[in-house]
């Protein structure tokens, strides 16, 4: 396999999703693996593009066939992403990213050792609160649970590769696409990629 796995974790509200967004949309090659969940879809997200809506009978059914590269349940909702998804797109040259949280970085570090954990924070509390707030979709409710539950996520930084900052979004999304560089460089990627180029030059 060419193409490299990528595990963003991060509380919700840090801007992991529209990072990774930002980041498959300018870099070439980068491919954002779609997760499947029991939770309901929300205004605009597609089926298929976004997730993949799946009952929680299903969800129980591919989970116990083994099917999942990891799973998870957050905020009551369960959510997995496939073993034969992610091979595919890494076997056909691919950097492939999983936008999941801590618990299913944890897993898929078991099953996948080479993957590269990158973690995600905000500039602080009142920025994540802010941001939560901004979207408008949460009650006082939800967003205090979402706060509580964030410090606990965040807690886990230190159990990944890289640490960016979403202080400035540029910038983080800069930091985010120069990982993704530096991993294609390395050399046992490289001498796959560039097998022929190589025997040439040293024949």
């Amino acid at each position: 396999m060419s193409g490299s796995l990528f595990i963003v974790a991060a509380p919700s509200g840090a801007g992991k999703t529209s990072l990774v967004n930002a980041l498959v949309d300018t870099k070439k090659g980068v491919v954002l693996s779609v997760s499947h969940t029991t939770r309901a879809a929300r205004e605009g997200e597609v089926d298929g593009q976004d997730y993949f809506f799946v009952s929680q009978e299903q969800f129980s059914v591919m989970r116990d066939a083994g099917d999942f590269l990891e799973s998870a349940t957050v905020f009551d909702n369960s959510y997995g992403t496939s073993s034969e998804a992610v091979l595919s797109l890494l076997k056909s040259g691919k950097d492939v990213i999983l936008e999941i949280d801590w618990q299913g970085a944890e897993q898929v570090r078991r099953n996948f050792p080479d993957s590269t954990g990158i973690f995600i924070l905000p500039p602080s509390k009142q920025a994540l609160e802010q941001r939560l707030r901004g979207r408008g979709q949460d009650n006082d409710e939800t967003i205090s649970r979402r706060m509580k539950d964030a410090e606990s996520e965040m807690s886990h930084y230190i159990e990944f590769d890289y640490l960016i900052v979403n202080d400035d979004f540029d910038v983080a999304l800069e930091d985010l696409a120069s990982i993704i560089s530096a991993r294609r460089q390395l050399m046992e990627i490289q001498n796959k990629i560039h097998a022929s180029l190589l025997s040439k030059l040293l024949a």
